[in-house]
């Protein structure tokens, strides 16, 4: 069996008020996109990686592996104009059969058994979808007007979101639309059935400051 990892890093620092891309930030001296593929790296599947980056961001990427003596294989490969065409970009990458795993560029802090469980779980049965529980009470809004919503009922999704290959293929013919939010939408949207598995709550998506700050303080 053969195993990947697409990494998606098309975010930008707006929400982070910086210029500098989110993925590229410092986190304990290296940036973020750094950590997030040694995690896949030194899981005991090793997975071929590869990155998926906005064309503008390949150069800098590149100098800044140089910078940081960063040699981790890696297959770099264009992103698109949404999370959607940039995970078929990446999938268009892979020839063979196997697991693939989509994981958050900017979410660092993932555990080697958290990655390992998920291709377990997909090899078994097709797929594995990272959640977690929400821990505060949950309220919908509509119309000004806002009504409890039971939370027990409700899964708050991460990544890695594993699949076969060929599972993925199948779903990543479909045309895009705007309720694609995540690889699960794409695949369930196809006919398949999901699988949840449990994530972790350490397993952040830095987005604002204040989570990188957060980041940093997990990771030692």
């Amino acid at each position: 069996m053969k195993y990947y990892a697409i990494i998606v890093g098309g975010g930008s620092g707006k929400r982070m008020q910086n210029s500098v891309a989110k993925q590229f930030l410092l986190l304990k001296d290296k940036p973020v996109l750094m950590h997030t593929m040694l995690a896949f790296h030194n899981s005991i599947f090793n997975p071929e990686i590869i990155l998926v980056l906005n064309a503008d961001l390949h150069q800098q990427w590149e100098e800044l592996c140089f910078k940081h003596n960063f040699d981790i294989p890696h297959l770099i490969i264009r992103g698109g104009e949404q999370r959607f065409h940039s995970v078929r970009n990446g999938l268009m990458a892979i020839k063979d059969e196997g697991i693939v795993a989509i994981h958050d560029a900017v979410r660092p802090i993932i555990s080697s058994k958290l990655i390992a469980n998920a291709y377990e779980v997909a090899e078994q049965k097709g797929n594995a979808v990272t959640c977690i529980k929400p821990s505060d009470s949950v309220r919908k809004v509509k119309d000004k007007e806002s009504k409890i919503i039971n939370r027990d009922e409700l899964v708050l999704i991460q990544t890695p979101q594993t699949f076969e290959i060929s599972q993925l293929r199948t779903a990543y013919q479909q045309h895009y639309r705007p309720k694609f939010t995540d690889d699960a939408s794409v695949v369930e949207k196809a006919g398949f059935k999901i699988n949840l598995i449990e994530g972790e709550r350490n397993n952040i998506k830095i987005t604002y400051p204040e989570d990188l700050e957060l980041a940093a303080f997990l990771i030692k």
